[in-house]
């Protein structure tokens, strides 16, 4: 297998985030190029210039994939590409992270909120916040939650909300039926951000997708284990595309 996978990180984190996934999946797929890419944080807040940017960016004829905001983005240029997207992978990635009512396997849009309000008052305090929610879940907790911290991406606070309005106008739930390629949707069972139940919502949404549930496992498990994470990914990479 010669081809090429690229990976985009979650809001707010750069994308050496990614670094130890992408170290577990070329231990076992040595032959696969993987490529991590940063988020387009100066391309405002509207999701089709983001796409526009990351359309300029990243080859085409490449697996797409990310973590989060990153899945998201991944999803929504997937099914802008068609044909010339290989293959799509998310983990902990929403279709729609917000709730809605038709739609309620998502955050409540008063906790997306104040969320949005505190990192307007206070980015900082915002930012640890994030890591706690991400870490819960996760066994390693706390410990989970400093390491994420090490990966946050200078950012002005317009930039963070800018990613924020992007993360929430986002709503994928057409993208997945119109996808032609092979697709593979982790979730965890513990995650505080994308709640489990949307697992199954995801699986509703197309039969051309695998949906898989990491038990015991919060936002944050890309970082406590990779290697599950890893196996996951090119177990599905090899039965897809041998």
């Amino acid at each position: 297998m010669n081809d090429c996978l690229v990976l985009l990180p979650g809001w707010g984190v750069a994308p050496a985030v990614l670094q130890p996934l992408v170290d577990s999946v070329r231990l076992r797929m040595p032959e696969l190029e993987v490529r991590l890419v940063a988020l387009p944080i100066d391309s405002g807040s509207e999701p089709e210039h983001w796409l526009d940017t990351l359309e300029a960016q990243i080859p085409h004829n490449t697996w797409l994939g990310g973590w989060s905001l990153g899945g998201m983005l991944a999803t929504a240029l997937a099914a802008r590409r068609g044909s010339s997207c290989l293959g799509l992978f998310t983990f902990a990635a929403n279709p729609r992270f917000v709730a809605h009512p038709d739609w309620p396997q998502a955050m409540p849009e008063e906790t997306f909120s104040a969320f949005y309000q505190g990192c307007i008052q206070d980015s900082a305090a915002t930012l640890k916040r994030f890591s706690l929610l991400c870490a819960q879940g996760c066994p390693g907790g706390r410990a989970i939650s400093r390491q994420l911290a090490a990966y946050y991406q200078q950012q002005t606070a317009d930039e963070y909300l800018s990613g924020l309005e992007v993360l929430a106008k986002l709503d994928n739930r057409s993208c997945l039926a119109d996808i032609k390629a092979p697709q593979l949707h982790v979730l965890a069972a513990q995650d505080a951000l994308v709640p489990a139940g949307a697992a199954q919502r995801i699986a509703g949404l197309t039969s051309k997708a695998e949906v898989h549930l990491m038990e015991s496992a919060g936002h944050a498990a890309l970082i406590e284990q990779p290697e599950v994470l890893a196996g996951f990914l090119t177990a599905f990479l090899r039965r897809t595309h041998p």
